[in-house]
């Protein structure tokens, strides 16, 4: 059996609502990169799914891209019976791992 496709719209709309949980860790994370929770949402709200996790296990997840003022991923996973939004982690890529688009991984 095929597992569904992310629900782009839902998670949005999920990330609308402020149906989100931050993990303690992925806060820490933020605080050590210098990285708003605002920033961060404003990457799942307005930046590029760039590669689906559909077989991630409780909930399918997704990598998301935005370039504002700087380049941010955003790996979030969505619950779609709850529409809530599990924040994983949010950083800056770099070009020792992804191509100058920031959506290709470099080959190791």
């Amino acid at each position: 059996m095929t597992e569904p496709k992310l629900d782009i719209t839902a998670l949005r709309d999920a990330v609308k609502r402020k149906r989100i949980e931050w993990r303690k860790h992925t806060l820490q994370r933020l605080a050590e990169r210098r990285i708003r929770q605002d920033e961060a949402l404003d990457v799942l709200l307005s930046g590029q799914c760039i590669q689906e996790y559909s077989d991630d296990k409780p909930y399918p997840s997704a990598l998301f891209l935005h370039i504002s003022n700087k380049p941010l991923h955003v790996v979030a996973a969505f619950d779609a019976v709850n529409n809530f939004v599990y924040i994983i982690t949010v950083y800056e890529p770099t070009s020792e791992f992804f191509e100058p688009d920031f959506k290709t991984r470099k080959e190791s």
